[in-house]
């Protein structure tokens, strides 16, 4: 991990505080507590103790944890490294905003393939608003508060919708934070299991073990390299 990450500069936000809050569908979200101060830092630089205490939260959830305590989990991981960045995961391309409409893949979390940018951003604004508008390719994003205005300066080029959701209206849904590390979990199960008892098993399990690691270009955040 070292020598693959050590020269790379991926900026995040995280905030001081998180909070569950239901909204009015009654769908459980993680958004930033009212008076949460915001941070920047490089994920990258502690990118192996992030990924494994993502796995560990995933197989809490595998095995059933206490709710209680799995939401706890979830807002430990969440107050630590911030959150997954789902609103620009899912769609095909990070600079979504720049097109017509938003086109997604297939996924765990939303079934169609095309949303208007509007119907796709309620998914994380289920609070509050952005002040945005949208004409077709043509868009418009107004940032009024100085936190606000110095996470989108510190984006930097970063596609708009970046620096849209490190704001703190920005939210996201736990059970979809919760199916992504069950996902990360089992990939690394399948494959641990795989090559450890790789001479014990018959030939039906490897090959379910083999389906279950080729299943982590499904599962995987995308993500874009720039020099």
């Amino acid at each position: 991990m070292k020598n693959l990450f050590e020269h790379t500069s991926a900026p995040w936000i995280r905030y001081s505080s998180y909070e569950y809050k239901t909204d009015n569908d009654d769908n459980l979200y993680i958004t930033v507590s009212k008076d949460a101060k915001p941070e920047m830092y490089r994920p990258m630089q502690e990118a192996e103790q992030l990924v494994i205490d993502a796995i560990n939260v995933g197989l809490a959830a595998m095995h059933k944890a206490p709710e209680e305590e799995l939401r706890e989990s979830v807002l430990g991981f969440v107050q630590k490294y911030g959150f997954l960045g789902f609103m620009t995961a899912l769609p095909t391309t990070a600079d979504f905003i720049t097109y017509e409409s938003v086109y997604l893949p297939k996924n765990h979390f939303i079934k169609a393939e095309t949303l208007s940018t509007e119907e796709y951003l309620s998914y994380f604004y289920p609070f509050d608003k952005p002040d945005f508008r949208k004409n077709g390719v043509e868009s418009g994003w107004s940032v009024t508060d100085r936190e606000g205005i110095a996470i989108t300066m510190a984006m930097g080029n970063a596609p708009q919708a970046v620096a849209m959701e490190l704001q703190k209206e920005y939210a996201e849904r736990y059970d979809w934070v919760v199916k992504e590390f069950i996902d990360l979990a089992f990939t690394f199960v399948a494959s641990f299991l795989y090559y450890t008892d790789y001479d014990k098993i018959d030939g039906q399990t490897r090959s379910l073990y083999r389906q279950g690691i080729s299943a982590f270009g499904g599962i995987s955040p995308t993500y874009r390299i720039a020099l």
